[in-house]
């Protein structure tokens, strides 16, 4: 808590320094900004910054059994609160005609409940995807490239978004490589009213597609290249992404040709009346060491003296795993928007994210100015996850996943309602208060259903 408090003051005084200097500047520079209102211009290079705490306390829950990763009620000895707190500092520079530079330098600290990573197939704080550390850790979070070719024709100016781009104009036909390290998320399955833990969402199954088998490290990131190109209203991404070569841990695979994920996700702009809208289709598939259920299940079977099934003792060799994904953007009114997605992956092999096997959520994004606060935001989101056959199989029969495991299955279905109310403080400081409903928890009936109550600040400059 003293080094959030630390961080806390460091950004409130930055920021405020940085806001009272453009302030004083315009008033004794008015054609300034007579300038930024009257033109776009292209940014040359940014620098921005990020703070975010989450805490989060669960109930003591119903708990007819565990196994070693349940995650554990109060009466069974685990710590019913859990905290993150991040720190980022981002850096975007133009180099030549066409290329961006993006780095980030960022700080983590945090603890799980019980202080292992596990219990539950959508995970109820997408910051805990850094792991488990106290004290904190210092680390460099994304170093990429982007290079830039435009095909002629007509322009576009766009924002600057970190990690994205800088603001400018393109064309709207043109072709981008992206190269270096980086998160999946930065380029695949995003959604304006769902994708940004720090912001909206903070359920893994709300704000991303919970099959979807994403390329990750233990902290969350990978390496490799990502392809897009842009056709007026469409946009095909493609890229070779690192897996580590032992799931979850830290060491990926940068060779890109042992272990790692191809994908490809074909996204349409639209607008229905003068709303936009969006909807992406994504297609993916894990090249890595991964253990089969089937071949930890026969080897169980051959040898049942050494215990229950275990995919750490039954990494044989390469293995394919595939999957696809749908996701839908809406806005209904200018405050209002829905999100939806579907995702499904073939369930064969161990994971190298979720525990998730099919996934069907969506929800509701409403901005306060019916209210009078135009800067809050109401969230409502649901999400229900699935199993495969052999994942099922091999959880009944005693295994272990690197997340879930309870000994024993009474299988049902996951399901998980998250709301949210994110409240503008003062200038770039919000605060949010959620609430997480999480029956089935590790599609285990037998066990929950866990309420979580969490409260997020988050501060940008």
């Amino acid at each position: 808590m003293k080094l959030f408090k630390v961080f806390f003051a460091f950004f409130i005084c930055i920021n405020s320094y940085a806001e009272d200097f453009g302030n004083t500047y315009l008033l004794n520079n008015p054609q300034a900004y007579q300038s930024e209102s009257s033109r776009n211009e292209t940014e040359q290079w940014s620098l921005r910054g990020q703070l975010t705490y989450v805490a989060q306390q669960k109930n003591n829950f119903r708990s007819s059994y565990s196994g070693s990763n349940s995650l554990l009620n109060a009466s069974e000895g685990s710590s019913d609160k859990s905290y993150t707190l991040s720190a980022t500092a981002y850096l975007g520079a133009r180099l030549w005609e066409g290329a961006e530079l993006f780095y980030n330098y960022e700080m983590f600290e945090g603890t799980p409940f019980g202080g292992q990573l596990t219990g539950l197939g959508g995970i109820q704080n997408g910051e805990l995807q850094k792991g488990s550390f106290a004290p904190p850790v210092y680390y460099t979070a994304r170093a990429f490239v982007r290079q830039s070719f435009n095909f002629g024709g007509e322009q576009e100016y766009i924002e600057g978004d970190i990690n994205s781009h800088l603001a400018g104009y393109v064309d709207r036909k043109r072709l981008v490589i992206n190269y270096g390290k980086f998160a999946s998320l930065d380029f695949f399955d995003k959604n304006i009213y769902s994708h940004e833990t720090r912001e909206n969402f903070l359920n893994f199954a709300i704000f991303s597609m919970g099959a979807y088998g994403y390329a990750a490290d233990a902290k969350g990131f990978t390496y490799g290249v990502v392809g897009e190109l842009y056709q007026d209203d469409w946009v095909l991404r493609a890229g070779r992404l690192a897996i580590p070569a032992t799931p979850n841990q830290l060491d990926l695979d940068y060779s890109l040709t042992q272990d790692y994920i191809d994908q490809v996700e074909l996204t349409h702009n639209h607008k229905i009346g003068d709303k936009p809208g969006a909807v992406r289709f994504l297609l993916f598939q894990q090249h890595a060491l991964m253990a089969t259920y089937q071949g930890a299940i026969n080897q169980y079977y051959q040898q049942p003296s050494l215990g229950p099934p275990n995919i750490l003792t039954a990494r044989f060799n390469e293995q394919n795993m595939w999957g696809y994904g749908l996701n839908i953007e809406q806005a209904i009114t200018k405050d209002i928007g829905l999100f939806a997605r579907w995702s499904w992956n073939s369930g064969n092999t161990e994971t190298q994210t979720l525990d998730v096997n099919s996934s069907l959520s969506g929800g509701i994004s409403i901005k306060g100015p019916s209210w009078g606060r135009s800067e809050d935001t109401i969230g409502l989101g649901y999400a229900i996850n699935g199993l495969s056959a052999a994942a099922i199989n091999y959880l009944q029969l005693g295994g272990m996943t690197m997340f879930i495991g309870d000994g024993a299955l009474a299988y049902k279905p996951e399901q998980i309602f998250e709301a949210y109310y994110s409240y503008k403080v003062y200038k770039k400081l919000y605060l949010t208060a959620d609430y997480q409903y999480i029956a089935s928890p590790a599609y285990n009936s037998d066990r929950g259903p866990i309420h979580f109550l969490g409260i997020r600040a988050h501060l940008e400059m």
